[in-house]
């Protein structure tokens, strides 16, 4: 996958892109990825890439010309790349991700679909908003982390980035730590535990000990249930169930009330 960042700060990236399992993902050559400023491609002498609103108003919009010139010699560069390597320009088209409070709220599931995508490309806003004609013709995709107002799109576009980086294979170091996560079932993910087996008079659970992979896996699935049951009930009404699980839930909600 190939991942670049349109932003007025690519320096905040640096970190990011270079640790942990980002970091890791781009050595092993799985994801290549790039923080590339947008104010090189300014047109007037003083590198401006903001202006006032039409119309008046506080704050300043970022323009379209330098939004549109970054995006159109990325994808000059890809295929100049493609062509290098292979002789030939193929691939789906990139998705353009503009973040922004307005967009559609980031999802599990939205993470999995961008992970199946080859290349990836955000737009990290700093100012009042965007000039409406990179909405209309440009972006493919509007996305939120959430319904709060930040400096600018460049934390949100490191939490999705990580986010789908982590599915692609080969970058968790177990394939099945993606699978179990909270929300990729549909569900939020069983309690965990580990060594010391009892810690402070605290016990593991004598299931997770008992060696039974069967139990061991239906006990998880059951606490999957209860704790998206007490923590994020409305998740259960698009969950793929069966009917003795809609009926273990049915008899848990009778004991609690």
């Amino acid at each position: 996958m190939r991942v670049d960042v349109l932003t007025l700060f690519p320096e905040m990236f640096e970190g990011v892109f270079g640790t942990s399992i980002l970091g890791k993902a781009r050595e092993k050559g799985i994801v290549s990825l790039e923080a590339v400023n947008f104010r090189a491609y300014a047109t007037n002498k003083h590198n401006t890439v903001d202006d006032t609103p039409y119309g008046g108003g506080g704050g300043m919009v970022l323009k379209p010309d330098p939004i549109f010139a970054a995006v159109e010699d990325l994808l000059a560069r890809k295929q100049a790349d493609e062509q290098e390597n292979s002789g030939a320009q193929g691939g789906r088209q990139p998705r353009i991700i503009l973040m922004c409070p307005q967009g559609d709220t980031f999802t599990q599931q939205k993470a999995e679909e961008l992970s199946r995508e080859e290349h990836l490309i955000f737009v990290c806003g700093h100012y009042e908003g965007y000039d409406e004609r990179i909405r209309e013709h440009l972006v493919t995709d509007e996305l939120s982390i959430g319904d709060y107002v930040l400096t600018g799109g460049e934390l949100p576009a490191m939490t999705v980035i990580d986010s789908v980086v982590r599915l692609l294979p080969g970058v968790l170091g177990n394939e099945s730590s993606a699978i179990t996560d909270s929300f990729s079932t549909g569900l939020l993910e069983y309690p965990h535990y580990t060594r010391p087996p009892e810690f402070r008079g605290w016990k593991v659970p004598d299931i997770l000990l008992s060696g039974h992979h069967a139990n061991i896996e239906q006990w998880r699935r059951q606490e999957s249930l209860r704790r998206t049951w007490e923590r994020r009930p409305e998740l259960l009404e698009q969950a793929e169930l069966t009917a003795k699980e809609r009926e273990w839930l049915r008899k848990l909600e009778q004991e609690n009330t």
